[in-house]
């Protein structure tokens, strides 16, 4: 149990790589905050954690929302008693041409993509300084690195954001013994990729088994991510066999983006 009695953050737990992470942290020993803008979802991974024999609490939070991440992190505390590990999850997205963005697309994707991944990281460093330890796991892309096959210009910005982000945070907080890292997932099969799947396949008329299989194809492994290859990844990055690990942005995409 490399992370028993851990107290992790999770963001965007309700689904997809967010409640990957949490089902693996928890059943490495951790206990959880589950963080999510959808009620039900969040409860949902909570009681999964429970069962897993592990503390959760689950937390209805817009992470767009400075004041809403300030209340998520105090709730936590009061559950969960300290915070050893975020993983800065949560993110939005669609499917769009460069030509078809809008300043709304702009500002509803940054708003959640980039301020709040700073800001919750930002305000739960405020609670490690003081301990001298913490981990913080900021979920980019290989969107941020240049991959071509990105939903959208303005995703790839927000995941470029945080990619520099992590590198200056990790050389300003180091001093304090908290680690800072990113992981850059590729293809991932979770419900928003299904989403992007979807309007890819009814635009060129492929069905979605096609519009998969030609997705796979562009990876060299010729294999998607599962949420639960991240976990894996989030996991080690929380663990003590990672600890000399910070300011690195690492790649989980089957080699899809060679950099």
């Amino acid at each position: 149990m490399l992370l028993q009695d851990q107290k992790v953050i999770v963001t965007g737990a309700g689904r997809g790589i967010g409640k990957a992470a949490a089902l693996k942290l928890a059943a490495a020993g951790a206990d959880i905050a589950a963080v999510d803008i959808n009620a039900n979802t969040a409860v949902e991974t909570a009681a999964a954690v429970q069962a897993l024999g592990r503390r959760a609490v689950a937390i209805t939070a817009d992470l767009g929302s400075v004041a809403e991440i300030d209340r998520m992190v105090s709730e936590t505390v009061k559950a969960l008693g300290r915070i050893d590990t975020l993983v800065n999850n949560a993110g939005v997205t669609r499917r769009a041409y460069i030509m078809d963005l809008t300043e709304e697309d702009w500002d509803k994707i940054h708003r959640v993509n980039a301020k709040g991944v700073f800001f919750c990281l930002q305000r739960v460093a405020r609670e490690m300084i003081p301990r001298r330890e913490g981990r913080i796991i900021n979920i980019a892309s290989v969107a941020g690195k240049g991959f071509e096959g990105t939903s959208n210009a303005i995703y790839a910005a927000s995941k470029g954001a945080v990619i520099s982000l992590t590198k200056t945070a990790a050389q300003q907080l180091g001093p304090h013994n908290i680690n800072v890292n990113a992981i850059c997932p590729g293809i991932v099969m979770t419900a928003m990729v299904a989403d992007i799947l979807k309007i890819d396949a009814a635009k060129t008329g492929m069905s979605i088994e096609e519009m998969t299989q030609r997705f796979t194809a562009t990876i060299p492994i010729r294999r998607a991510n599962q949420p639960e290859d991240i976990a894996d990844m989030i996991a080690f990055l929380a663990s003590p066999a990672a600890r000399n690990v910070s300011g690195q942005c690492i790649n989980v995409d089957g080699g899809l983006v060679p950099h």
